[in-house]
Parts: structure tokens; sequence; C-alpha cells
């Protein structure tokens, strides 16, 4: 696997108007058969917070656009799915993230699917735990990932896209798959292979999940919070998005990914 290090607002500004529509919208429908199936699994209640972000509008003139829903429920701190970006002009990107409630020991889900204008996959079972210290936590938890990441490493169809910002980064595991590739029905299967197969492990790890005591919960969940709140705010195309959306809904979008303005309550 070839690997890059180019920042994805590079990409875009050499290719600005790939019409990426087509792709778009294969993407945003297999996000959608993967949020189908977390909510066949969880009870999910939409937060009125965003309720004025279905749909949203840029700033700029461009015709850029986008949605962005989030959910609690009783096993669920803070659920987001979203997209983000101008299919005709690029620049897409769409999110499934899903916190569990703090009971659960199990690693959240990250996943980040776009056009960048190059097809863009991230994958991650984000660890509340740190792995180097609790082994048998990473055992437990990450053994399939950690093949479909090597299994992805061995693909010369795909590149290995590592991030210059040192902070995004640290907060990958080392089994987490972020990667580019060639827009082509090769590796949208690909794409969709690998989203699928990784979400229903992601399900089989909840079903395993050791249970935390009642004095543990709080911490875990103040935490993971934390730890969205700074992926949130420090993101590199914050930059990107501000110049289409305005700082004003830019703040307001970048507060919903991490439930900074969240109206239900927490999981109890």
């Amino acid at each position: 696997m070839a690997k890059s290090t180019r920042p994805f607002t590079d990409e875009i500004a050499a290719r600005p108007d790939v019409d990426q529509r087509a792709t778009f919208d294969t993407l945003w429908g297999i996000l959608g058969e993967l949020f189908d199936k977390v909510r066949a699994r969880f009870e999910l209640h939409p937060d009125p917070s965003t309720a004025d972000l279905q749909p949203y509008q840029a700033t700029d003139g461009s015709g850029a656009s986008g949605w962005l829903s989030t959910y609690t429920g009783p096993e669920i701190d803070w659920l987001v799915h979203s997209w983000v970006g101008n299919p005709k002009a690029s620049f897409t990107n769409m999110h499934l993230t899903v916190s569990l409630a703090g009971k659960f020991d199990a690693p959240n889900l990250g996943i980040a699917l776009g056009t960048v204008p190059d097809l863009f996959m991230y994958l991650d079972f984000i660890p509340r735990k740190d792995l180097a210290t609790n082994p048998d936590y990473m055992e437990k938890y990450y053994r399939e990932l950690n093949e479909e990441h090597l299994r992805l490493h061995e693909d010369p169809e795909l590149r290995s896209f590592i991030s210059r910002d040192l902070y995004m980064r640290v907060t990958q595991t080392a089994a987490s798959i972020c990667i580019t590739a060639a827009d082509s029905e090769r590796n949208l299967q690909t794409l969709r292979d690998t989203t699928h197969g990784m979400l229903d492990q992601w399900l089989v790890n909840v079903e395993k999940s050791s249970i935390l005591p009642a004095s543990a919960r709080s911490v875990q969940a103040a935490r993971d919070e934390l730890l969205r709140r700074e992926i949130a705010e420090r993101d590199p195309m914050n930059a990107l998005v501000e110049r289409m959306y305005g700082r004003e809904l830019t703040t307001q979008l970048i507060a919903a990914l991490w439930g900074g303005r969240r109206v239900l309550p927490r999981p109890a």
C-alpha cells in the first residue's frame, strides 16, 4: 500500500471541480445502511439541538449544503449521522460516530466516508482504556479490526492516509483504517464490505462488553465527551468548512458533533 501525507485541503484545491454526485449518493447510501443496523440494535431519540441542521446551506454561494442529526438513548450517550460538503465540487465528508453509555467498557465507534475528491474511509474502534497498559482489553476488542487493517494494507489499490496533524494521529489506534483510493466500482465495493464487516464486529463488541460499576461511569462518560470535543474542534478540515459555511454555522456544526448544545439528558 502506498502512503500519502498530503492534506485533503491541498487535494481538493488541486481538483476543485470534480462532480462526485453519483459517488456521494453511493456513500451516503452505505452510511444509511450502517445507521439502520445501529438503529435496529439501540433505542434512539433525536436530540432537538440539531433539528435546524436537517438540512443546512453554505453561505458562500457555492451550493454546498449538509445534514446533521444527533441521537441519544438509554445505551447511547451521543450518536452523529451527518454529511457536509458539495458533491458537485469534489468535497464531501460524512460521519457515523457512536459514543456508548458510560456503563459499557466496549470501544466507541468512529466511521467517516467521503470524497477528497478520491474516495476516503476512516474506521476505528475508539478505545475507552489505554491499550498499551490494558492488553486484555486490546485482545478482547481489537483482534478483528487489526486483521482487517493488515488485509487492507496489503491491497495495492489503496493508499494509507497519514494526517499531518499530531493530535489526529494520537487519537487513532494502531489498528485504525484510514485510507484513500481511486473512485472505482471495485474500491467502492471494498469500502462497503469493510464498513459493514467492522460495524457488525462493533455490535458484537457491545454484546460482549463488560459492565462498569456505577461509580466509574460518569468518569468514562466525561472522558468520551472530552475526546469528542477535542477531535471536533481540532479537525484540520474546519478551516475549509468555515470558508464554505461561515464562522457562526461552523461553530454550531462543531458543537453538534461533540454534543456541546445537547438538549436531552445523558444516559443514567
